[in-house]
């Protein structure tokens, strides 16, 4: 508790000075005219539009005017906000990844614009469009920190397109006022934009933005003034049912095929203009992408991100609480257990749930969630009830406070294994710091499971970043209770107390030179557990690189000391395990490095080697890629580790592979294919699925799986599954 003291009277005690920058406002004129979303902005209400231009380059220079500038013009109805964007090229030589709808902005030629209705600068609506009309849409939270901010699972009807030229593209967007959250009697939101452009290597910000910020930083926004203050919308009711049917069948267990038949729905309703409830009965997550896979070299459960719509969906209010170690919420652990055959995970149906999220008020947001799973005999899961309440205040200008309780109960009165427990609580406060002039960042939290009789039922962590031109400080300690229990969230290890500094400094290569940025850095991590001492440790010395081709590169070195309380097998291959109460010291180097993704063909690896516990490792994970845009790609991840111990522990040849090919027919086909060997668990799995997104965002998907045992290809499991969605507005 003293810590967690010292550390609130330090972040309240920071003061920091609002930086000097330039003022960046737009007017958005009202048009009683209509609008043609073709991307050719004839119509002459566009001609009474407020330009505005003079782009600022980011990368590989941020204090120059951008090389291809981009026109922007913005207009209004009763029912959509019309932007007009000319991006101007040298060539019509553009460069996308596919016609995938929900692309990655980086090696594309696109542009996004960030809308921020609630001037908090901390939330914000993203929407984007490539050179191809290709488009995107996410919502961005915690200020736009870093890439773990976007959620790009956020889906909404919205209008664009785009017309090539032999010295530019336009683009045109038609965004429904229904889509985005604001209060009724706005006359200002926060605003801005950026671009990608392959011909000129170059990222460029409507906004004047330092390079040692995120590009997408909410905290560098402008003004987007409205002519006329804008009127409440009316109500927005979203259905979606599904109906699905298939046919599987496990080899293992000798049983007979299995027919796959099912319906739902989920409902969007819009309960105020900044305030949303969404529904479920039933869901279905067949059409979601599986996991990709890891390898386990460590003695700790491995993180997977969530990947099913309806819990991405606002999900910085209830899973941004803590840390990606300590985190009391993580929503994985509703709907999905282990395949006690494959080790793989699995559905775990959901009978159904709801959701209330967004803003309360100017400076309120909450979030209510409770679903209800069922019971899974096979797995010894009884039916279990989930419940979330969060809510968060903006204090001190972009700063906030948040609170979250986390409940899962059962009512069974069946008696299941000694590990089934009737309930679990957990009640967490978080502080979150940003600074008005964004160099200063920062969270202290501090949770407790709410368990009988159960000593260091808690967990705290502090954060604390600081961004100067050349340098970047950051400071993290973290200490977890023996007794702290959260079984909804992501806690992979117990009682430690730990510490992480970090220290980079950033030096900048001669203008046009090849080298943008570079230079060294350090790394400290140290954990301790009490009664006993230091148990971990890693210091890392590394070096980075910029390059002005869109290339990055880190040399390393690390020194290692780990002690083992119980024995342990590092290639987790079921081989003889190293003796427990034991001190290991080893040494590691190597070398990341990641080309041009906007080239046809692209790679990013990372190669390391040195000692490892008692023995040596080598190991090469990366992925290569080739692009033949715009109807998608082929690319090839892997992951080899070679691990030699001395007898009697084991040497091994631990081997992910995953090609995978992506295909866009059109910009409503898509097919993707994934194939996944993984010796370390066994099993090799095929993936294979089509969507045809036959109306805006109404699909049908048809899926294919398939798993193998690896040693000699005997088959698994296999199955397939057709679902189709409609999205009804009422």
């Amino acid at each position: 508790m003293n810590i967690l003291r010292i550390t609130l009277i330090y972040f309240a005690s920071m003061q920091v000075c609002l930086a000097s920058q330039d003022t960046f406002a737009l007017t958005v004129h009202t048009t009683p005219d209509p609008i043609v979303v073709d991307g050719i902005l004839d119509e002459a209400a566009w001609e009474r539009a407020d330009k505005n231009s003079e782009f600022w380059q980011w990368f590989p220079s941020d204090s120059m005017h951008a090389l291809a500038q981009t026109e922007l013009y913005m207009l209004r109805d009763d029912k959509y906000l019309y932007i007009g964007a000319i991006c101007y090229a040298e060539s019509d030589d553009f460069v996308v990844s596919s016609l995938r709808r929900d692309y990655r902005a980086g090696g594309n030629d696109n542009l996004s614009l960030l809308f921020d209705p609630f001037n908090d600068r901390r939330n914000a609506f993203l929407f984007g469009m490539n050179a191809y009309g290709v488009k995107r849409e996410a919502l961005v939270t915690d200020g736009g920190r870093d890439s773990d901010s976007f959620n790009t699972a956020w889906d909404n009807k919205w209008e664009g397109a785009t017309k090539k030229y032999k010295d530019r593209y336009v683009c045109e967007f038609a965004i429904p006022f229904t889509t985005i959250r604001y209060l009724a009697g706005a006359d200002k939101w926060s605003f801005n934009c950026y671009r990608f452009d392959t011909q000129h290597n170059e990222w460029s910000v409507w906004t004047h933005i330092p390079q040692n910020q995120q590009f997408f930083r909410l905290g560098f926004m402008g003004d987007l003034n409205w002519e006329e203050p804008l009127e409440k919308t009316g109500g927005n009711v979203v259905v979606i049912p599904y109906a699905s049917g298939g046919i599987g069948k496990d080899y293992e267990s000798g049983a007979p095929e299995d027919l796959l038949g099912d319906v739902g729905m989920d409902a969007k309703i819009a309960v105020t203009p900044g305030l949303n409830l969404d529904l479920t009965v039933n869901p279905d997550f067949s059409q979601v992408e599986v996991d990709q896979q890891q390898t386990n070299l460590t003695r700790f459960e491995l993180f997977f991100p969530e990947r099913r719509q309806f819990f991405l969906e606002n999900s910085d209010l209830f899973g941004s609480f803590g840390d990606s170690r300590i985190n009391p919420f993580f929503s994985r652990r509703i709907g999905i257990a282990v395949d006690t055959a494959t080790g793989l995970t699995v559905q775990n149906r959901i009978w159904g749930g709801a959701r209330l999220s967004g803003k309360l008020t100017d400076d309120i947001r909450i979030g209510v969630l409770n679903m209800q799973a069922a019971s899974d005999d096979s797995n010894g899961l009884p039916s279990y009830n989930y419940g979330v309440f969060a809510v968060q205040k903006a204090i001190q200008n972009r700063s906030s406070i948040g609170a979250i309780f986390v409940n899962k109960q059962h009512f069974s009165k069946r008696e299941f294994s000694p590990e089934t427990t009737l309930n679990n609580r957990v009640l967490g406060v978080d502080y979150n710091y940003l600074s008005k002039d964004n160099k200063w960042d920062g969270r202290v939290f501090y949770h407790r499971s709410l368990t009988d009789d159960q000593d260091g039922a808690f967990a705290h962590g502090t954060l604390i970043n600081y961004y100067h031109r050349n340098l970047e400080v950051s400071w993290k300690h973290s200490l977890v209770g023996a007794g702290y229990d959260a079984e909804v969230g992501f806690v992979p290890r117990r009682d430690y107390f730990s510490i992480n500094p970090e220290v980079e400094l950033i030096l900048y290569g001669k203008p046009g030179g090849k080298i943008v940025t570079h230079g060294p850095g350090v790394e400290l991590s140290t954990l301790w557990k009490p009664e006993f001492g230091r148990s971990d440790s890693e210091i890392s010395l590394y070096w980075n690189f910029q390059f002005s081709e869109n290339q990055r590169g880190r040399i390393f070195v690390e020194r290692n000391f780990v002690h083992l309380f119980d024995s342990f097998d590092p290639t987790r291959t079921g081989a003889e395990e190293l003796p427990g109460d034991t001190d290991f010291r080893y040494n590691l180097a190597g070398l990341f490095y990641s080309t041009n993704s906007a080239k046809k063909v692209f790679h990013r690896f990372i190669a390391l080697g040195g000692e490892f516990f008692n023995g040596n490792l080598l190991r090469l994970d990366g992925r290569s890629t080739y692009r033949f845009q715009p109807y998608g790609s082929v690319a090839l991840s892997y992951s080899i580790n070679r691990i030699i111990l001395p007898e009697p522990y084991a040497t091994a040849n631990l081997i992910l592979v995953g090609p995978r090919i992506d295909l866009t027919f059109s910009k409503k086909l898509f097919l993707t294919t994934l194939v996944q060997y993984n010796n370390q668990i066994d099993n090799l799995n095929v993936n294979a699925r089509l969507q045809w997104r036959y109306k805006p965002v109404s699909d049908f998907y048809l899926v294919y799986t398939d798993n193998y045992a690896t040693q000699n290809l005997s088959i698994r499991n296999r199955s397939i599954v057709a679902k189709i969605t409609y999205w009804l507005n009422t």
